[in-house]
């Protein structure tokens, strides 16, 4: 970041989601870097950058679209990279000239084509243009849609492989990259080895000595209605409130009571524990050892500083523990012992010892012991067969709500400084808690008007899926139309009026729109 001259921002809320970059971003604006933010609401970087351009919620793939269809109409693409290192651009090209003109993507996102105009040169132009996109594109029925067409931009521009060029995802947690990059998800192993292939299957049974499915997995959001039809009989749940923070949480209760089996592992009592058969209690980061992952795909060393407290353990000591019972013998000592054998099975992570780490942090690929990690990825190919990037035909659906005359608002969700995700761990921090004791509801001055609301009056948020109690925090932060909710709180538990709508492809909640109404009580 500190090398890029244009950050075009996505919807994120760096300062309060993700401080450590929002600092970072902060003294980059200091040095001179220019700044473009994509956000219905006014943040705090909103305030400071260059343009701000507050789209409509949800129409993250009308805006890309348009953007695309003014820097192929002025020609402003970069013709030598498109051709050498990449795909499928004229089924692009022919789609977006024909399906998305200024007009239509000025009427969906809200945005003046003038200003369309403006940041399309602005990014194309820009020798160093970096885009970083946040929840606010993915947690939408078109949010795969949307990550596609950022990254389409990107490599439209030629603006990938180059210092202080990209497209990247700011990850929900500290963690979620390492955990995706150890196959916590339904279609790969680790290191993104797919499951249905069979000489990769072969690898790890081999290693693992027990067959695997060949067939992918389903996604958590299909999980929960497979429970509710009784074909999922047992779940598992580590380190994830899920009885708070997943979208249309009625659905979620519903499959965790239909369950015959809920294991809960915690460093707390989470609210799905309510639900559950057996509690495990878990230990926290400062409690034992291990790597983590962060955005850049940079492992670093967790080390053990305290005991756990009482009866408390490990994860991986935990799940070992689990798995010997069942008659599978997990035979590893120590954390180390488990990063040793990803050493054998993921090729990007061959060269990373606990030795090296214990000195420097490392970037995979890191492929031998002497290589210095790969900081910057795509120089010369792509993860792809031909080792080109594929354009994709990035689509718009829309978002499962609709505002009317019984629900005119719309409801966006998000985190705010002073708390982290359901605030398990953050409610319990006196001087967090002090600093934000409870659910505000931010509203337009104009809205707030219109209904005779004023600031801290406690007001009804109601939803097709029902309605919670809070206050309300009149602000010109939100724009007429809109309201702002986080989901720090069980008292209100907001998730339980949002959208039940999820993304069309990887089902992910559509946590940034839901269709609303507000009563002054």
């Amino acid at each position: 970041m500190e090398r890029t001259d244009l950050l075009l921002l996505w919807g994120a809320n760096t300062t309060e989601a993700h401080p450590v970059i929002g600092g970072r971003i902060l003294r980059a604006l200091e040095r001179g870097l220019k700044l473009v933010v994509v956000d219905p609401r006014k943040t705090e970087l909103a305030e400071k950058a260059y343009l701000w351009i507050p789209l409509k919620p949800g129409s993250n793939v009308p805006l890309a679209n348009g953007l695309a269809y003014v820097i192929l109409k002025e020609n402003l693409y970069d013709k030598e990279f498109i051709e050498t290192r990449t795909e499928n651009f004229e089924a692009y090209k022919n789609y977006i000239l024909a399906e998305w003109p200024l007009e239509k993507a000025e009427r969906l996102s809200g945005i003046r084509r003038e200003q369309i105009i403006q940041l399309a040169r602005l990014y194309s132009k820009t020798e160093k243009a970096l885009i970083f996109w946040g929840l606010g594109v993915s947690e939408h029925r078109s949010g795969s849609q949307g990550t596609m067409a950022l990254a389409n931009l990107a490599m439209l521009c030629g603006h990938v492989g180059k210092p202080g060029t990209g497209a990247m995802p700011l990850r929900g947690q500290n963690n979620v990259q390492g955990a995706c990059d150890m196959g916590a998800l339904p279609y790969v192993l680790p290191a993104y080895q797919k499951i249905n292939d069979p000489l990769t299957r072969k690898k790890f049974q081999d290693i693992w000595g027990v067959p695997l499915p060949e067939k992918p997995g389903i996604t958590e959001t299909m999980m929960y209605r497979e429970a509710i039809k009784g074909r999922v009989k047992a779940f598992y749940v580590v380190g994830y409130d899920v009885a708070m923070t997943h979208g249309n949480i009625k659905r979620v209760h519903e499959a965790l009571a239909a369950v015959d089996l809920l294991v809960v592992q915690d460093i707390f009592w989470p609210k799905t524990a309510d639900f559950a058969h057996v509690v495990l209690p878990a230990a926290c980061l400062f409690e034992k050892d291990g790597t983590i992952d962060n955005g850049e795909r940079r492992v670093q060393r967790v080390r053990k500083l305290i005991e756990p407290p009482g009866e408390a353990w490990p994860d991986w000591k935990i799940i070992a523990e689990v798995s010997k019972r069942m008659g599978y013998d997990m035979d590893y000592q120590s954390a180390e012992d488990i990063f040793n054998e990803m050493r054998r099975i993921m090729p990007p992570f061959a060269g990373i010892t606990y030795e090296r780490l214990e000195k420097e942090s490392l970037c995979w690929p890191v492929p031998t012991e002497d290589h210095p990690g790969t900081e910057l990825m795509f120089q010369e190919k792509f993860a792809r067969p031909s080792g080109k990037a594929f354009f994709a035909i990035p689509k718009y659906y829309g978002s499962s709500d609709k505002t009317e005359a019984e629900y005119p608002l719309i409801l966006i969700t998000g985190r705010r400084l002073y708390h982290y995700n359901c605030g398990s761990m953050t409610r319990r921090v006196e001087a967090l808690w002090e600093a934000l004791p409870e659910e505000l509801v931010e509203i337009n001055p104009k809205d707030a008007r219109k209904l005779r609301i004023r600031e801290r009056d406690p007001i009804k948020v109601i939803t097709p899926r029902g309605e919670v109690i809070a206050r309300a925090h009149v602000t010109t932060r939100v724009r007429p139309g809109t309201i702002f909710m986080d989901f720090h709180f069980e008292e209100p538990l907001t998730n339980l009026i949002t959208s039940a709508g999820i993304d069309t492809e990887v089902h992910t909640p559509e946590y940034k729109v839901a269709s609303a109404r507000i009563e002054k009580i």
